[in-house]
């Protein structure tokens, strides 16, 4: 058990371990956490520089219109103080309000931001453009000419500006601005000496702030840096203690595969065991009856029929050949079973078997009689005779064993189809058939009649069951043929084998 899994209660513990989690679901998670965290940093940093750059925005507009009230209140006040003065000076080189109003103009330039300030005022219908404090002298003295559009002076951007929002200032008396080139200000400040509406104090001023917008942006970004750091140094503890956590995993993992790949090979060899113990008592009664054969033919051999009873003897033989063969070796070699070397004639296999294997037993009138329907154009086949023995015999000692009738009639018939080149060999009994159940598909889509110990007879024996399994699997498995069964509309079972021939 892990060291951590102390902390963890034993029902969450339980829990968690329905899941397996392996260390490539860690670094996907990962992954996607720093992308995550990437995307989140990308977005901040966008949605920062939005609110920033609103914020700029609007505190530039606010900044300019205040620089612009305050420098309108004091040119207001310098202008009721001459308004007031009069005729005192008649010269306007030493006149203090010229002094005072070039040194207010010439302070409001100075300064970074501000581009242009100017008085406009209207007179008579006439625009008057002030720059300086000589030009304001000279508008209180009638001397000053009204603005026609001089465009050396620069003052057009302004007079323009003036122009275009003139009924607004004149209803309204507010102060106008507009952003003229993403950067710059134009406002205009109503210019109400004393209350009476004169004109506009107009000035172009540029507040630049992105000083501030980089700091706070600079101190943004090292913030989602450190905070970006701080996760992937977490990210790697729980890299670490994962990967710790799977490798002990998988430590124990590979010791329970291990164990259990020993405990399948343990039963795997017993269950082998066991199919081979079974095969053999199975076959054994097989080859006891073929001895008695081969005694009984051994007594009646006379030299009359010597030849005929040494050809069965010999037949004979050689099945209890294969029979002890079979019980040495649980998987043949697929050589023994299919070979080109082999050319099995089936009508004569089939012949053979009900002639001197099943009549042999006792009087055909007695318990069954055979039919045989046999074409003589039907081509060899490269299979082991007494692999067709072995497959053939099962089958109709099935249905000696089932037929559940006194009298059984069983016909055998071979048909050779030349257009598919192949062989159909069928067994028909009249007898009650197959159980329904056992015509249902069991394991593998197979038929459960062809299923190990799956058996028709009362109660069970280590011979039960096995017939038409051995059947099948030397047929289906080893010939690569096709075997079925099915239930007669008139009653009674049917086999059918379909041989491929080459």
């Amino acid at each position: 058990m892990a060291w951590y899994s102390r902390f963890i209660p034993g029902r969450l513990r339980r829990k968690l371990s329905e899941y397996r989690f392996e260390i490539r679901h860690v670094i996907v998670l990962f992954a996607v956490l720093i992308t995550f965290q990437i995307i989140l940093a990308l977005l901040q940093k966008s949605l920062l520089g939005g609110f920033l750059q609103g914020t700029q925005n609007w505190f530039q507009k606010y900044y300019a219109e205040r620089i612009a009230i305050v420098t309108s209140a004091s040119l207001e006040l310098l202008f009721q103080n001459q308004s007031r003065g009069g005729e005192a000076d008649a010269d306007s080189t030493n006149n203090p309000m010229v002094y005072s109003v070039n040194v207010f103009f010439k302070q409001q330039l100075i300064q970074r931001s501000i581009e242009d300030i100017r008085l406009i005022l209207i007179k008579d219908r006439d625009i008057y453009v002030i720059s300086n404090g000589q030009a304001l002298y000279s508008y209180f003295r009638g001397r000053l000419q009204p603005y026609r559009g001089d465009s050396a002076s620069g003052a057009d951007t302004g007079v323009r500006y003036f122009l275009s929002v003139q009924n607004d200032l004149s209803a309204h008396e507010k102060i106008l601005s507009r952003l003229s080139n993403g950067k710059t200000f134009d406002v205009a400040v109503p210019f109400v000496p004393e209350g009476e509406y004169i004109g506009v104090l107009y000035m172009r001023i540029s507040p630049d702030f992105s000083f501030l917008t980089n700091e706070v942006r600079a101190n943004a970004d090292q913030l989602s840096v450190v905070f970006s750091a701080l996760i992937v140094v977490g990210l790697i503890a729980i890299f670490l203690v994962s990967s710790r956590a799977v490798r002990e995993r998988d430590a124990m993992q590979q010791a329970l595969f291990a164990e259990h790949q020993d405990y399948l090979e343990n039963q795997i060899r017993l269950e082998k065991e066991t199919l081979f113990t079974r095969r053999i008592y199975h076959t054994h009664h097989k080859a006891e009856k073929i001895i008695g054969f081969i005694k009984e033919d051994a007594r009646r051999m006379t030299p009359a029929n010597l030849d005929e009873l040494k050809a069965r003897v010999l037949t004979y033989s050689n099945f209890i050949s294969r029979i002890i063969y079979d019980m040495k070796w649980y998987d043949q070699d697929i050589n023994t079973i299919v070979n080109p070397i082999f050319n099995a004639d089936i009508n004569a296999v089939i012949g053979f078997i009900i002639r001197h294997v099943f009549l042999r037993i006792t009087s055909k009138n007695e318990m069954f009689e055979f039919h045989l329907d046999l074409e003589p154009s039907i081509p060899p086949v490269h299979v082991n005779e007494f692999i067709i023995w072995e497959i053939l015999e099962p089958l109709i000692q099935n249905s000696i064993d089932h037929g559940g009738k006194p009298s059984l009639s069983i016909t055998v018939r071979t048909r050779f189809v030349p257009v598919d080149r192949r062989t159909v060999i069928t067994i028909e009994d009249d007898g009650v058939g197959i159980r329904d159940e056992l015509l249902e598909p069991g394991a593998r889509g197979i038929r459960r009649l062809f299923l190990e110990h799956e058996t028709s007879k009362g109660g069970p024996g280590l011979h039960s069951g096995y017939g038409c399994y051995i059947a099948y699997q030397l047929a289906v498995g080893k010939c690569g043929w096709n075997l079925e069964a099915e239930n007669l509309p008139g009653g009674g079972c049917r086999f059918t084998i379909v041989v491929q021939n080459d």
